[in-house]
């Protein structure tokens, strides 16, 4: 069954994570994260694999239990006021194998209520290259392909808070650019957005926030001004917080390497 909560329409779109702490028996998952994503704001969620991003998101969204509040525009994030805002697209798709890929667009559509969406699911099956695949079955689909559609679908209702769980994951260069160029899209109509990946350089595209997770815990929090400021990169700042590595130690670890002939023929 489908693995996301897309639902629709907000005013103020501003989330607080508030001293939220998950526990999983004795294990701690997240450990008093706090963090705010303001109104129209594009912020990305880094840490190395097992810093608890995955969890805060699905906190977030309401798939678990926690200690601490999360709010949405003030409203608390489980009840059908905040969800009507929420939107998420999880790191792993999760696809009915008898239906098609048109099939599981208009599943969506019509579980929300949506009117007028053929347009919409034409236009995300043409710039996710899936135009040609409407038939196939879900089972059918490469991994690749799979992700697309799951990135489709988590789009086609248009929430204006959109959770994305490592979403670049398994996509070709083209999905790649494609899935960037539309988040700049939602950025410019002002979307809140919150991107969780383990892949600095991934997160290329315009960003206002940091936040950078480690063994469960909120390690910094910084704006892009602020880095700019400090004339550092976000990857310098990411090893500077998870690993104590200053700037001059990655320089000092890095051998001097030598442009290849592509790149001097600048291909």
């Amino acid at each position: 069954m489908f693995v996301f909560i897309i639902l629709f329409s907000g005013e103020n779109n501003m989330l607080v994570v508030d001293h939220v702490t998950k526990k999983y028996g004795k294990n701690i998952a997240c450990n008093d994260v706090s963090f705010v994503l303001d109104p129209g704001s594009l912020s990305v969620l880094l840490g190395p694999n097992g810093a608890g991003k995955s969890t805060i998101m699905k906190s977030i969204i309401g798939f678990l239990k926690y200690s601490g509040s999360i709010t949405v525009n003030g409203i608390p994030n489980k009840t059908s006021e905040a969800r009507r805002v929420l939107g998420y697209i999880p790191e792993m798709p999760s696809l009915y194998p008898t239906l098609t890929v048109v099939e599981h667009m208009e599943f969506i559509a019509r579980a929300y209520k949506m009117t007028d969406y053929k347009g919409r699911i034409d236009e995300l099956l043409e710039r996710f290259e899936l135009a040609d695949k409407k038939k196939k079955f879900g089972d059918e689909l490469s991994k690749g392909m799979q992700q697309k559609l799951n990135l489709c679908i988590g789009l086609l209702p248009d929430p204006d808070i959109l959770l994305l769980d490592e979403p670049l994951l398994g996509l070709d260069p083209h999905a790649i650019k494609e899935l960037k160029k539309m988040i700049e899209e939602m950025r410019q109509a002002g979307k809140t957005m919150l991107v969780s990946t383990h892949i600095i350089d991934s997160v290329d595209m315009l960003w206002d926030q940091a936040i950078i997770m480690q063994g469960g815990t909120v390690k910094a929090r910084v704006t892009k001004n602020e880095i700019e400021g400090r004339n550092i990169s976000l990857e310098d700042l990411f090893f500077e917080v998870t690993e104590g590595l200053s700037k001059e130690d990655l320089s000092e670890d890095e051998p001097e390497q030598t442009a290849s002939p592509e790149k001097e023929a600048g291909v």
